[in-house]
């Protein structure tokens, strides 16, 4: 039987005390829980728990690594299958640093409480056993000091009009309709991971793609002709160091660039990676679909290591 696939996050944040994480009270099931929810039809998990943590909590959150899946059996028989991500408040903590257990929301009637608690009272208070599993692993992340990562958010451009339909330079090739519509999928689903630089090759499917991201969250799209077909293949050198500085950055940033520019960036991604993470990264072409989106969780202490990597569609 195919899961019913639900989305959440374990907010975090550092206290006086110690590592603190963000729980919620569903007046429904008298539970204490994560903040989680169902997906809607056609949407990324990703956006999924951004949403459900947004209506749960009133907050704005930025995901980090993931935290992997919990699989339970529903009343019906259904299994159940939640996504979990590690997140961070975007903005102003909305509840200050005197949020408790009975801390009123605007959710509704799907809430009625939330609790920043210190990691050990979190996992005393917990209804569900099984929640306990991704606390673990955001423990565990926490305590090898790789928790607090940056996102490089690797695209490749949406589905273009085809060469050999093409007569003009290739530079100019558009998105179709498909790639406009992928191009429109990616703001909700980039908008997960709050990426504060966008960087692509300056050719028009690559900028396109982006532009309806930047022009909602205000950012400017930065053109780095390394990043184009031709740059690539003329000083491939020259490609890599430019992925070298984005990940040495340790910015949440964009990169938008072309299938066949996507092994020089995942050779960079690859060398900073230790050997599991190394493997799950695409090695053949064409390297990701159009419109994919492959993100770099990077930790930025000394020299950019690559902890982990995901990969998601844009909205259908």
């Amino acid at each position: 039987m195919t899961p019913e696939q639900a989305a959440g996050v374990l907010c975090w944040r550092q206290a006086r005390d110690g590592l603190e994480v963000l729980l919620v009270h569903r007046p429904r099931y008298d539970d204490w829980s994560w903040p989680k929810g169902k997906t809607h039809p056609g949407e990324p998990l990703p956006r999924t728990a951004v949403r459900e943590a947004a209506e749960e909590t009133g907050l704005a959150v930025r995901l980090g690594r993931p935290l992997g899946q919990v699989r339970y059996p529903l009343p019906n028989g259904r299994p159940k299958e939640v996504t979990y991500w590690a997140a961070v408040p975007a903005g102003a903590d909305a509840f200050g640093d005197d949020a408790s257990a009975g801390h009123d929301t605007s959710a509704g009637d799907e809430v009625d409480g939330v609790a920043w608690l210190p990691v050990a009272e979190a996992r005393a208070v917990l209804t569900r056993g099984t929640d306990a599993g991704p606390l673990d692993v955001l423990e565990k992340h926490a305590a090898a000091g790789e928790l607090d990562t940056a996102p490089l958010l690797v695209v490749r451009h949406g589905t273009s009009r085809p060469r050999d339909s093409w007569a003009r330079a290739d530079a100019d090739r558009p998105l179709v309709s498909a790639g406009r519509r992928q191009a429109r999928g990616l703001v909700s689903l980039l908008a997960c991971w709050s990426p504060e630089r966008i960087v692509s090759s300056p050719w028009r499917r690559c900028v396109d793609t982006v532009a309806p991201f930047a022009e909602t969250v205000s950012l400017r799209v930065i053109t780095k002709e390394s990043f184009s077909e031709v740059g690539a293949a003329r000083s491939p050198k020259r490609t890599r160091r430019h992925v070298q500085r984005l990940l040495d950055r340790a910015q949440p940033a964009v990169l938008c660039t072309h299938r066949p520019v996507l092994g020089e960036v995942f050779t960079v991604l690859r060398d900073a990676a230790p050997s599991d993470v190394a493997e799950q990264l695409p090695s053949k072409d064409p390297f990701l679909s159009p419109g994919e989106v492959l993100v770099a969780h990077v930790l930025p202490r000394g020299a950019a290591r690559v902890v982990t990597v995901e990969r998601h569609q844009p909205q259908a």
